[in-house]
């Protein structure tokens, strides 16, 4: 039974977040099932962007959402997969029971400062799965932060 982890602020739940997402299932899928954890930011982590961001409840509601088509879609047991809030960058993955950890480019040495952390504990390293940015039409990362500036949708179609 495979343990994958994964986090972020999910704002606007975008093609980006989509790929991280989806990629954490099919491991699970072809793993033969287990549980997916999902490590939201916290209201206070994410008053730290820059730009607004979506109160956790509504963040959280898109998530469930989300992977609730996904378990649906792929036929996997309603509870393997939760959400819980995470308060600062490390979350449970540092000292927690997982076998994956699913990054993007832009966050992979915050999963490596995490295995170092394993580490140090005597715990295993967690197999980082680094999955690709998606690029929107003009060949940049979809990224929050553009959607919010209105470069961008959810998809990646240049806005103007």
């Amino acid at each position: 039974m495979v343990k994958v982890v994964l986090g972020g602020t999910f704002e606007y739940l975008h093609a980006g977040h989509s790929r991280l997402i989806d990629k954490a299932f099919l491991i699970l899928k072809e793993s033969g099932g287990g549980c997916v954890h999902i490590g939201l930011t916290s209201d206070e982590m994410a008053g730290k962007k820059n730009h607004a961001v979506s109160e956790y409840s509504v963040r959280k509601n898109e998530l469930e959402k989300y992977t609730a088509a996904l378990i649906e879609k792929n036929g996997l047991s309603k509870d393997c997969c939760f959400i819980s809030k995470l308060d600062d960058p490390i979350g449970p993955a540092a000292a927690g029971d997982y076998d994956y950890i699913v990054v993007s480019p832009e966050t992979r040495k915050g999963a490596e400062k995490i295995n170092q952390i394993r580490r140090d504990s005597g715990l295993k390293e967690i197999r980082i799965c680094e999955v690709d940015f998606v690029m929107a039409d003009d060949k940049i990362p979809i990224s929050s932060t553009r959607i919010y500036n209105g470069e961008i949708d959810k998809n990646g179609r240049v806005q103007r």
